[in-house]
């Protein structure tokens, strides 16, 4: 939902969630809290699929047999969110900044596709981003595009489907220069706490680095 301005190191080995906590500095606690706290950590028990590529290099991506243009009706509404992302991607960073933001997201062309627009101030200047995305009728597969007021410009869209709750959405792209794959997931396992994320590959897809993570609580 962040992408390259604002804005999934390699995956953490399955230590446990309280190891993992305990290493990145998160509180460990009993408190309702807690469980978005402990959200804010890639599930290392959810794989990210293996990548396809055509004959030219590009990206091959099949929509699941259960995609639908339904896949997002969960996020209507108004939402806040709790975010942690690497202070610098692809330098081996374990250095993560916490914030606060909100979404606010409508649905439009009769359900082919919605909007939303993400705003935060964790830098003490506004900070806005719209994420738009479409349905493709034909191909069953969603286009996700970004753009913020860093740059006023949409980002090439990650593309993809939902599975049994959790969705992956692929693009290759550049970051200040190298190229990469970068995967947006959705995991609304549980559709009142949604988790996004986001990873960078520098090797089509062998290893990952996640980089960003929110949890979305609903504004009532």
């Amino acid at each position: 939902m962040t992408r390259h301005m604002h804005v999934r190191h390699h995956r953490p080995a399955r230590w446990g969630l309280l190891g993992f906590l305990l290493l990145v500095g998160l509180p460990v606690s009993s408190s309702p809290a807690y469980a978005q706290e402990g959200a804010l950590v890639p599930d290392a028990s959810l794989p990210i699929p293996k990548l396809h590529f055509d004959g030219a290099g590009a990206l091959a991506i099949e929509a699941s047999a259960t995609s639908s243009e339904h896949d997002f009706d969960f996020l209507v509404g108004n939402w806040k969110l709790r975010n942690r992302k690497l202070k610098s991607r692809l330098t081996h960073s374990n250095e993560w900044i916490g914030f606060e933001s909100r979404v606010e997201m409508h649905q439009i062309l009769n359900g082919l596709g919605n909007i939303d627009k993400y705003t935060e101030t964790s830098t003490g200047a506004p900070y806005e981003g719209v994420a738009l995305r479409l349905f493709d009728v034909r191909t069953k597969l969603w286009s996700i595009y970004w753009a913020d007021s860093n740059s006023g410009k949409l980002d090439p869209p990650v593309v993809g489907s939902f599975e049994n709750k959790v969705g992956h959405f692929f693009a290759r792209d550049t970051y200040k220069g190298q190229s990469i794959v970068v995967v947006f997931r959705w995991d609304v396992r549980n559709p009142q706490l949604p988790i996004w994320s986001q990873a960078f590959s520098t090797d089509d897809g062998k290893t990952w680095e996640w980089n960003s993570i929110n949890v979305s609580e609903r504004v009532r």
